[in-house]
């Protein structure tokens, strides 16, 4: 078996304890090392309810899998979205400063560092990550496509240019 506290029913949350708050993440990570990713599959830790989540795949599988079906988000296939309802109603504590929970949206300071790696690459080093990402892209739905072109032109516009110039030898309708 494979317990850890952090495994609550909902509607009961966690004291600030210290030593609580050490174990809530500790136990879980030991399990994932001493066990693998699906430690909560074997039959002893299953629910008697199949839980719906997003794990898969790795060692000690012990299900179907979850078949075709996604398993990140965002994603356009009907698959899991964030249960926004969780954030509602939290109280927070003081600690040492404010706990709780916050959306974090992505602003301009998370394209940064992706931004300074891209402009830090010499012009063969630029030429393979283009040739690279833009090959894998060109495998997805032109919707898609768009997508990864709206995140790349917050990242460096001539990024951005250089893929999707690449994405449209393979789809001039993009």
């Amino acid at each position: 078996a494979a317990f850890a506290p952090a495994h609550m029913v909902p509607g009961i949350a966690p004291s600030p304890d210290p030593l609580l708050q050490g174990r809530l993440f500790s136990y879980t990570d030991a399990h994932l090392h001493r066990l693998g990713p699906n430690y909560n599959l074997l039959p002893i830790n299953s629910p008697i309810k199949p839980a719906n989540n997003t794990m898969r795949d790795g060692a000690m599988q012990f299900s179907d899998n979850y078949g075709r079906k996604t398993n990140y988000y965002p994603n356009s296939f009907g698959g899991p979205h964030p249960n926004r309802s969780i954030f509602e109603g939290e109280k927070d504590w003081f600690v040492s400063g404010k706990v709780g929970r916050y959306r974090k949206d992505a602003s301009e300071k998370d394209y940064e560092q992706p931004r300074a790696l891209y402009r830090l690459l010499d012009k063969t080093e630029q030429q393979d990550l283009v040739d690279n990402l833009a090959k894998d892209v060109s495998l997805t739905q032109p919707f898609i496509q768009k997508r990864v072109l709206e995140v790349l032109g917050r990242i460096d516009d001539e990024f951005r240019s250089r893929v999707e110039a690449f994405l449209r030898k393979e789809n001039p309708d993009l």
